[in-house]
């Protein structure tokens, strides 16, 4: 799927829902657009997902090699129970308790989250809390308050890809020393609506990393996905992949 210098805040004692306006914008991108350089990254974390169904909370070991494959094993009482891979080219995973795999493009993604932009790169950068929209000064307003920075879209973003083309007003929320807080995406046209923030930042061996991550997924489908990453570790690991003969294939339509 194809798609179309630190700044100190002058005064702390700025309201929450302040827009003030920001005078160096320069510095804000260059530190919200770099993105980190690692080579590979292991996340170990608690995933709790609510989608009106009861799911325990599951152990995750998320693998990320930068901008070749994110790799992810769930297990529930120390029994893996899914088992997924996603590179430039697609998503494929396996639901071990139903016997079943899938083996597809990003669509699969961007239907679970009603999006249609979510690419390999965008899915990293979600993982990693960086900036997965594109945003750039002409499009967007640039503000400060209490809590940091604020982004908001001043037209509504459209987003062509090969399936369809929808509009989104976007705001992003970041923190004085530009961590990522809050990205919200509403689908002008529609009810959906898609909520991703993030808490607990660390700085880790030179990379700020979010140790919560939340998705809330609003509209046509409903649901939320919370991560509590436990640990990371920068080590290079295997990442086996393989779906038994027995196991059908599902169609994602």
């Amino acid at each position: 799927m194809k798609t179309d210098s630190t700044f100190v805040l002058e005064d702390n004692r700025l309201p929450k829902d302040s827009n003030q306006p920001v005078s160096d914008k320069f510095a804000f991108f260059e530190h919200v657009l770099i993105q980190p350089d690692f080579e590979q990254i292991k996340i170990s974390s608690k995933v709790n997902v609510e989608t009106g169904s009861f799911i325990p909370t599951l152990d995750a070991t998320i693998y990320i090699e930068k901008d070749t494959k994110v790799w992810m094993t769930l297990q529930a009482f120390v029994i893996t129970v899914a088992r997924g891979i996603a590179t430039p080219e697609g998503i494929k995973g396996q639901d071990k308790t139903s016997k079943t795999y899938i083996d597809s493009d990003f669509d699969y993604l961007n239907n679970l989250l009603n999006v249609n932009f979510i690419d390999y790169k965008s899915l990293e950068k979600i993982l990693m809390g960086r900036t997965f929209v594109k945003i750039n000064d002409s499009q967007f307003i640039l503000t400060r308050n209490a809590q940091g920075f604020k982004m908001a879209s001043r037209v509504n973003q459209k987003i062509v890809t090969d399936e369809k083309t929808r509009e989104y007003k976007i705001t992003l929320q970041y923190d004085k020393n530009y961590d990522l807080l809050a990205v919200n995406l509403k689908d002008v046209l529609t009810p959906d609506e898609l909520e991703v923030s993030y808490s607990n930042w660390e700085e880790i061996k030179g990379i700020r990393l979010p140790k919560s991550v939340k998705i809330i997924i609003k509209g046509s489908k409903s649901s939320q996905i919370l991560l509590e990453n436990t640990k990371f570790d920068f080590s290079r690991m295997d990442t086996p992949y393989s779906v038994p003969s027995s196991y059908k294939k599902i169609e994602i339509q």
